[in-house]
C-alpha cells in the first residue's frame, strides 16, 4: 500500500506542475517548493531547539497561534518553524503576530522528502494543527522517536481512517503520540479504531478570536467607522463569486444598508470583477478616512482589497454573510460570532461543527439562492439586537 500511495503522491505532484502553467495558485505551490532543501538548510540554525508546527493553510495557522505563543513564552529558546501546504498560508502568515522564526512549504509527502526534511529540521516536537496527517512525514518522525501531537483535531465518519479500506492511513495515525480533539464525536471515532490516546480539548480558534477581538478593540479603524456610522451593515466575509453574485441579485431588496465585501481572493483580477458588478463600490486601499470622509458617507459598498483586515472589520457589522458555504470551504464563523453578528452562509457546512452549532442555536441561517438570502437577511435583521446579546453570551461561555 505504501508504494501505491507514493505513486499517487508523485502523480499529484506531476499534475500540479502541469497546472502551474495556467493556474496562479498551482504556480505558487510549485515555485515555493523549488530547491526546498537548500532553502530549509539556510533557515534552520544549528544551535537551536526547533519546534515544528504544520498548518494546511492560513486558517489552521490562526488556529495554532495561541499554542505557538504559549509554548514560546514558556521556553523562549525555542525556534519556531511553521510549514504550510497551501500558498495562502505561506503568503499571508506574516501579517499575524510576529512570532514565527522561519516558515516553509511542506514538500511532497514521499518518504525520501520526509526523511530529509526531518534530518534538516531535527525538531524537538512536531505539532499538526487540525488535520493533514501525512503518512510518510509521520513515519519519518516515528523513525527518529520524535514527539508528535495533533491539536484542534477533528474527525468525521466519512474520512478514510474509518473506512474498511483505510488500514494504511489508520496505521499512519498510530505514529501520533496524542490527539487533542475538538469534540466528543472525534474522540469516539478515534476510539472506534483502537486509539485511546486522545483528549477533548476544544477548538483553539475560540482563544484566538478572543485575542484578536481584544486587540481590535484597543484602536478604532476610522475608515470603517466613518463608512458604517449609524448604518445597518452587511459584511461578506471571505466571499467567493457565488456569494458576490447573490449579493448583486438581491441588493435592491435590502434597502438603505451599507455593504463591506472582503473577498477570499484579493487578486487584482477578482477585485476588478467585483468592481464591474458594483460600479459605485469603493476600494479600501485607495481611501483615506479624513480626506475621503464625504465619499465614504455617501457610498453603499466598500471592498476590502487586502488581507488582514476582515477579523477586525466584523466589529462594524450588523449581519455577516460568510463565504465558502457553496464550495465546502466555509470561512471562519467564529470571527464574526465573537462580535455577536448573526450569520448567513451556503449549504455546504457539515464539516464545520461551529457552523452546525450556530444553526442549531438560531444564530445562523442557511441560504441556497438570492430568494433564500433576502428572506433570511430580513429575518435576522428583525431580531439582530436580541441575537447579538445571546450570541456574544454563548460564545463567551464556549471559550
Amino acid at each position: 500500500m505504501s508504494l501505491i500511495y507514493t505513486f499517487f503522491i508523485r502523480c499529484y505532484g506531476v499534475m500540479l506542475h502541469m497546472a502551474s502553467w495556467f493556474h496562479p495558485k498551482a504556480k505558487a505551490w510549485v515555485s515555493g517548493r523549488r530547491n526546498w532543501e537548500a532553502k530549509l538548510r539556510a533557515q534552520i540554525p544549528a544551535d537551536r531547539k526547533v519546534l515544528w508546527f504544520h498548518c494546511a493553510s492560513l486558517g489552521e495557522f490562526d488556529q495554532g497561534l495561541p499554542l505557538m505563543k504559549s509554548m514560546k513564552e514558556e521556553d523562549p529558546s525555542l525556534f519556531l518553524l511553521v510549514s504550510f501546504f497551501s500558498p495562502s498560508g505561506m503568503e499571508h502568515y506574516q501579517k499575524r503576530e510576529p512570532m514565527v522564526d522561519a516558515a516553509c512549504y511542506l514538500p511532497l509527502d514521499t518518504l525520501q522528502n520526509a526523511q530529509t526534511f526531518i534530518q534538516i529540521v531535527q525538531p524537538v516536537k512536531a505539532v499538526f494543527v487540525k488535520y493533514e496527517f501525512w503518512p510518510n512525514f509521520l513515519r519519518a518522525l516515528a523513525e527518529k522517536d520524535l514527539e508528535t501531537i495533533a491539536v484542534s483535531a477533528i474527525f468525521r465518519p466519512s474520512q478514510i481512517y474509518f473506512r474498511w479500506y483505510g488500514g494504511f492511513f489508520r496505521s499512519a495515525l498510530k505514529h501520533v503520540r496524542h490527539f487533542h480533539v475538538q469534540n466528543e464525536a472525534s474522540k469516539n471515532l478515534l476510539e472506534s479504531i483502537g486509539m485511546h490516546n486522545c483528549t477533548v480539548s476544544g477548538d483553539l480558534r475560540y482563544k484566538r478570536v478572543f485575542q484578536a477581538k481584544k486587540l481590535a478593540m484597543q484602536t478604532s479603524n476610522e475608515l470603517l467607522a466613518t463608512f458604517t456610522s449609524g448604518s445597518t451593515t452587511l459584511i461578506l466575509g471571505s466571499s467567493w463569486p457565488k456569494e458576490e453574485s447573490i449579493l448583486q441579485e438581491v441588493l435592491p431588496q435590502l434597502g438603505t444598508i451599507k455593504v463591506i465585501i472582503a473577498p477570499h481572493d484579493v487578486s487584482e483580477g477578482h477585485i476588478s470583477a467585483i468592481q464591474a458588478a458594483f460600479p459605485s463600490a469603493l476600494r479600501y486601499t485607495q481611501l483615506n478616512a479624513t480626506g475621503d470622509a464625504a465619499k465614504l458617507t455617501d457610498a453603499q459598498i466598500l471592498i476590502i482589497d487586502s488581507i488582514g483586515q476582515l477579523s477586525a472589520a466584523y466589529r462594524y457589522g450588523t449581519i455577516a454573510f460568510i463565504g465558502g458555504g457553496f464550495t465546502g470551504n466555509l470561512h471562519n464563523t467564529l470571527e464574526p460570532a465573537v462580535y455577536g453578528l448573526p450569520l448567513l452562509f451556503g449549504p455546504k457546512h457539515s464539516k464545520f461543527p461551529e457552523a452546525e452549532l450556530f444553526l442549531q442555536k438560531g444564530f445562523a441561517l442557511e441560504v441556497t439562492n438570492a430568494t433564500d438570502f433576502s428572506e433570511a437577511f430580513h429575518n435576522l435583521l428583525n431580531n439582530a439586537s436580541a441575537l447579538r446579546s445571546e450570541m456574544e453570551a454563548f460564545v463567551n461561555g464556549e471559550q
